[in-house]
């Protein structure tokens, strides 16, 4: 056995890499709340339609369910027993957005879905102080990236068919409203209370809040009123109006009930085609609206 001393090792210090997850900072999704506070309007259909139109020409797309009744997570064949998290969970603080966050069967389309649980989220953060701004602040963490996390650049915020807090959260959070208006005899009437309700959330909780556009849904050529509702609709608008009219399509009113949109459950309808053109006016508009 050799007497010479056994040398010790020497270690060369070095930088030990960052164990933390890397954190990229991205541009916010633009966020749409489709609202109107009547109900049977189709805004949940046209969330779930419009959400998939824009993930079929490639945009990144999440649905907030702000509903109790959760059509949109149903409609998007989302099954009550899936849904580990859902959107009460994050409005009281209790998950993340990211965390409540599902992939539906449509590529690039994601779903933050609901339970009946947020029928009763008035009464537990109606004295917070921060109670209208919820969303917004869910929201917020969407403009950063970890590794592996999708980039959103829209969410569309499927409101419950009421001005109520959960209402005033998605406008409290949204870049622009979209608003489903049904061509029938009180649509006006119904929609000049939303503006007013627009008008007060501007003044006292969101002053960039904009109109970005109203789409007339259930439009029956073969009858005289749906017309004249539509010239009505326009006159009062102007160009708040969507060139797009969605139809009354009896295959847009089949396909929740087979947990699909109607681009998926039949993408040669009348619907489906409305939809389509639907997106790409909505992203046009974005365009202009960026370059203004």
């Amino acid at each position: 056995m050799s007497d010479e001393p056994v040398s010790e090792q020497i270690v060369v210090p070095f930088a030990a890499p960052d164990r933390a997850p890397q954190v990229q900072f991205a541009k916010p999704p633009r966020v749409l709340a489709v609202a109107n506070q009547k109900g049977g309007v189709g805004k949940t259909t046209t969330a779930i339609n419009l959400g998939t139109a824009l993930a079929a020409i490639g945009e990144e797309v999440l649905i907030i369910d702000l509903d109790p009744q959760g059509n949109a997570s149903t409609g998007l064949g989302i099954d009550r027993r899936s849904r580990r998290y859902s959107t009460y969970d994050i409005l009281i603080g209790e998950a993340t957005l990211r965390d409540a966050i599902v992939q539906t069967a449509v590529p690039r389309l994601h779903l933050a879905p609901s339970t009946l649980d947020l029928s009763g989220l008035e009464l537990e953060i109606g004295q917070a102080r921060d109670r209208a701004f919820r969303l917004r602040n869910a929201l917020a963490p969407l403009g950063t990236l970890a590794a592996g996390q999708t980039k959103f650049t829209y969410v569309l915020v499927d409101c419950p068919p009421s001005l109520n807090l959960l209402t005033i959260n998605a406008m409290a959070a949204a870049n622009a409203i979209l608003v489903p208006l049904q061509c029938e005899f009180f649509a006006l009437e119904g929609l000049s209370q939303l503006l007013k309700t627009v008008e007060q959330v501007r003044a006292q909780l969101n002053p960039d809040l904009t109109i970005h556009g109203i789409v007339l849904t259930m439009y029956d050529a073969r009858n005289n009123l749906s017309g004249q509702v539509v010239a009505d609709v326009r006159e009062f608008m102007g160009r708040k109006v969507y060139d797009t009219i969605i139809p009354r399509n009896v295959r847009v009113s089949e396909a929740p009930s087979y947990g699909k949109p109607v681009l998926v459950y039949d993408l040669k309808c009348s619907g489906s085609e409305a939809y389509l053109r639907l997106a790409t006016e909505i992203i046009q508009r974005e365009k202009e609206l960026l370059a203004s």
